[in-house]
């Protein structure tokens, strides 16, 4: 879907997209398709692509925003539809963009301290959850999922050291009231689309953004006893060119080794890190024994980063 189609919707246009945020295509979820089946998707090319069946998992772990389903949770489906084991599986919520690497950070811990091998799954049908008629909001989005295997072994990157952080006094920042027990469901609130209104206050993200992942990039450098100079490129979450770029400036990198692909899918959430590491990786721009720094921020607010060997 570009740019262009949402002017059939609000008043919008390719240049005040493109200017505000760098972002000129994203994709929609078929009417038919549901988070499950996204996440199966991304499960089973994860598998594919570390040589694995889904009998060798131990654990599951999906971060959504937009579950299956209120009840159970969507990694239930998930268990069930790849066919794997009776092993735990569960949900990562509310952590919005973040959900991704948060589930990378427990599985990591996981493994450190039992072995094994967990399947962590981002998915985000976001163009379902949002209002199409908030222009402010609902041309950032997209729908996507994205997967990775963590164990102790396999053909992918190490992963050197994780931190993360969480800033409860800026919750209302990235929200969507609507729908807990604080504001339930009601016929009034779904009359005025509330429970679709995502609240976003765009400079308080901004400002907190750049400087939560330029100090969680710094810190895991820091607690690997690495350093800036070191780092072959830089996967940040893919929400706005601008936030991207004043990252870079603040760590003092240049704008190339960062790298982008919001262009093709906008915000996805909780999927944009994996789908982001999976483009670099399939575009061949991460070459073996690169440093690589992840790092993402989310609703919460929630942020944190992850230094990879490859």
């Amino acid at each position: 879907m570009t740019n262009a189609d949402w002017a059939k919707y609000v008043d919008t246009s390719d240049e005040w997209i493109t200017a505000r945020t760098g972002i000129k295509r994203r994709h929609v979820a078929a009417d038919g398709e549901s988070t499950a089946d996204l996440a199966v998707k991304a499960a089973q090319s994860a598998l594919s692509a570390a040589g694995l069946a889904p009998e060798a998992l131990d654990e599951i772990i999906v971060a959504t925003d937009t579950p299956e389903m209120r009840i159970p949770d969507t990694a239930s489906f998930v268990q069930h539809r790849l066919g794997a084991r009776e092993v735990p599986a569960y949900d990562l919520g509310g952590g919005g963009c973040y959900g991704f690497l948060q589930g990378v950070d427990i599985a990591r811990s996981r493994v450190l301290h039992n072995g094994g091998t967990i399947l962590v799954v981002g998915v985000q049908l976001l163009l379902r959850l949002i209002d199409w008629k908030d222009r402010n909001s609902c041309v950032l989005f997209g729908d996507a999922a994205g997967a990775a295997i963590v164990g102790t072994s396999g053909p992918g990157p190490e992963i050197l050291s994780m931190v993360s952080g969480t800033d409860g006094s800026h919750s209302g920042a990235i929200s969507l009231p609507v729908g807990g027990t604080r504001y339930p469901f009601t016929l009034e609130a779904a009359q005025k689309n509330l429970h679709t209104r995502v609240t976003l206050e765009g400079r308080v993200v901004f400002k907190e953004a750049v400087r939560r992942m330029t100090q969680a990039s710094r810190d895991v450098l820091a607690k690997a006893g690495r350093s800036v100079g070191e780092i072959a490129l830089v996967v940040p979450h893919q929400a706005n060119l601008r936030i991207i770029e004043a990252v870079a400036e603040h760590l003092g990198l240049p704008r190339e080794k960062f790298f982008v692909n919001l262009q093709e899918y906008g915000n996805t959430g909780s999927a944009s890190l994996a789908v982001a590491l999976w483009d670099a990786m399939q575009q061949k721009v991460i070459r073996k024994g690169d440093l690589v720094l992840l790092t993402a921020f989310g609703a919460g607010l929630h942020w944190g980063a992850a230094l990879l060997q490859f």
